[in-house]
């Protein structure tokens, strides 16, 4: 439930639950909501595709869309092979199953041609986006954070307190 500062005449109110939930948000004249006290999002830092051919996902974007496109990494505490595409201000991840364990595996069987896995968000400290984000309801596959492959540490939000989204932040 979002709480609303609306300016009217000059003055803005907010409710007390709003300030002690750190939920408010402020209303603009133009109709645009700015968050207050939110938590301090970065930019987008990749959008990772599940896909069950890793060589030809390669060659589509290496080869017929000319992209810079980076060798397969294994991530064993994964269990994915991830690949990067270089898109200059953001990157496309692609995962490919290392194993029948592999999350990827179970996303693959339920869409075997592939597709959106989840995006990834970077937050300036992700020990206090994890200790906001839990004080707020916010669901978080597991609170600790790991080693993603960046080599930053990375947290998972649940995609039932995203919208549906698989989100994925990423220490700056």
């Amino acid at each position: 439930m979002a709480f609303m500062l609306k300016a009217t005449s000059g003055f803005a109110r907010l409710s007390r639950a709003a300030l002690n939930t750190g939920c408010a948000r402020m209303s603009t004249v133009a109709g645009v909501s700015e968050p207050v006290n939110a938590l301090s999002l970065g930019r987008l830092n990749h959008v990772a595709i599940a896909v069950s051919n890793l060589q030809e996902s390669i060659s589509l974007y290496k080869d017929v869309l000319g992209a810079k496109v980076s060798e397969p990494v294994p991530q064993p505490e994964h269990g994915v092979y991830t690949v990067f595409i270089d898109l200059g201000n953001s990157k496309i991840e692609l995962l490919h199953p290392m194993g029948a364990n592999s999350p990827i595996s179970n996303f693959l069987q339920k869409k075997p041609e592939g597709g959106v896995h989840h995006i990834c968000v970077e937050v300036d400290d992700i020990n206090v986006a994890v200790q906001t984000l839990l004080a707020k309801g916010v669901r978080i596959i597991d609170p600790k954070p790991k080693i993603g492959a960046h080599g930053k540490p990375v947290v998972f939000l649940h995609p039932k307190s995203m919208n549906g989204v698989l989100v994925e932040l990423e220490q700056k």
